[in-house]
């Protein structure tokens, strides 16, 4: 990591803290302002120190949790990257499919959970296919309209060339799909958590942070559900920043608008390329290169 890359990374996380230090003190203001009991809002302080305190039972909780959410995360970003690659290459299945798709989002995802719990049972699969559910259809829509936009005349470039359309695929095609698709995968990486969370509570034969959520509510623990909140929020930040570390790691070329260059008038001036050029052969080289005067 070179030092402007630790520097802009020190001060985005500067922020953060920054941000969260000034969302804790809005956050105790309104308690104070608004002479509100601990049963009603709790502190932050409150909420965090549940965390700490209860860690040992919240810990295997939070670990099924991310594991619904990072799996159903994967699923669902293949099934909507494939989905896209064959709606943009065969466009009597995107006529097909793409209506099915918005139509699916039309209805509630809660309404869906039942029915997937009624089909396949309570366990694992119902939560992945919601959290599924969730975070391919961004994907798919992004990653097919990355597909409709590639210069045409680069296609027709590769055809005359005669690049397959293998070679195509991977040479133009593809990157193309990646600043679109890290959009999709940033969209979708917010919203897995709440599809895991969902799938728990209409599903919970493995316990997680959803039930453990409910259980808090329902015995009036209201530190216990704000510190869930809290591990809830802390899942989908930290899967938006991996997202993102990713696409910086894969679009290198869009952290910075030129190429690095690097001029050596030795190596441009002189034959040898050993010696630096004198201030006498940079004016005769620059005269040369104007031509006679007039």
């Amino acid at each position: 990591m070179n030092r402007n890359a630790l520097r802009t990374w020190s001060a985005n996380l500067g922020l953060a803290v920054l941000a969260v230090a000034l969302l804790f003190g809005i956050w105790n203001a309104v308690i104070l302002i608004g002479n509100l009991k601990p049963y009603v809002l709790p502190t932050p302080q409150s909420a965090v120190s549940q965390v700490i305190d209860n860690w040992h039972t919240l810990q295997p909780l939070t670990w099924q949790t991310v594991k619904e959410t990072v799996e159903g995360f994967f699923i669902g970003a293949i099934v909507g990257f494939v989905l896209a690659i064959l709606m943009s290459a065969y466009k009597p299945v995107q006529r097909l499919i793409y209506p099915v798709l918005i139509t699916s989002q039309a209805v509630p995802i809660v309404a869906i959970a039942a029915p997937l719990v009624i089909i396949f049972g309570f366990g694992m699969l119902p939560k992945l296919l919601i959290v599924t559910w969730i975070v391919f259809f961004p994907v798919a829509v992004n990653v097919l309209d990355g597909l409709a936009h590639i210069d045409a005349d680069l296609i027709n470039l590769s055809h005359v060339l005669g690049a397959t359309r293998t070679r195509e695929f991977v040479h133009i095609r593809l990157p193309a799909t990646l600043t679109p698709l890290f959009s999709g995968l940033k969209i979708g990486a917010t919203y897995a958590v709440t599809g895991a969370v969902i799938g728990e509570w209409t599903a919970s034969a493995n316990q997680g942070l959803g039930t453990y959520l409910l259980s808090a509510n329902s015995s009036l623990n209201v530190p216990a559900v704000f510190g869930a909140v809290m591990l809830l929020t802390v899942i989908g930040v930290a899967s938006f920043v991996l997202v993102g570390v990713a696409e910086g790691l894969t679009t290198p070329w869009r952290r910075r608008s030129t190429a690095r260059r690097r001029i050596r008038l030795s190596g441009d001036l002189t034959s040898g390329g050993g010696e630096e050029p004198t201030p006498l052969a940079l004016s005769s080289t620059s005269g040369s290169m104007k031509g006679p005067q007039q």
